[in-house]
């Protein structure tokens, strides 16, 4: 049992350590890319709800008791020449964008900035 136990603890700190690793390869890749500022058009909006909990269904719906959720929000822009570009966004900044706003995207490598609608 013992040899287990330090396989599963090895696996785990294994992963936490490629988790933050990327998380820090794309934190430095953002900061050395250069910011932009171009003329976009919001093309599509999306949310991506993440949770753990006992699911039960009712009604045909997926609900989550106990447990906890956290939504991420994601905005697809197309910019000159028909080259698109999916970043996420605050929810705040979700709520105000709506699909067919034109105005200027700026962004660092993925790293969303803002949008100034026209």
């Amino acid at each position: 049992m013992p040899v287990l136990m330090i396989v599963l603890i090895a696996i785990f700190a294994l992963l936490l350590l490629g988790t933050l690793g990327r998380a820090l390869f794309i934190w430095i890749r953002n900061n050395n890319s250069p910011k932009q500022t171009v003329e976009a058009k919001v093309v599509t909006k999306r949310m991506k709800v993440q949770g753990f909990g006992r699911s039960m269904n009712g009604a045909g719906t997926t609900m989550h008791a106990g447990g906890s959720t956290y939504s991420r929000y994601f905005v697809t822009f197309e910019l000159e020449k028909g080259k698109r570009i999916e970043l996420g966004v605050k929810d705040s900044e979700y709520g105000m964008l709506a699909e067919g706003d034109e105005g200027v995207l700026s962004f660092q490598g993925t790293r969303y900035l803002g949008f100034e609608q026209k």
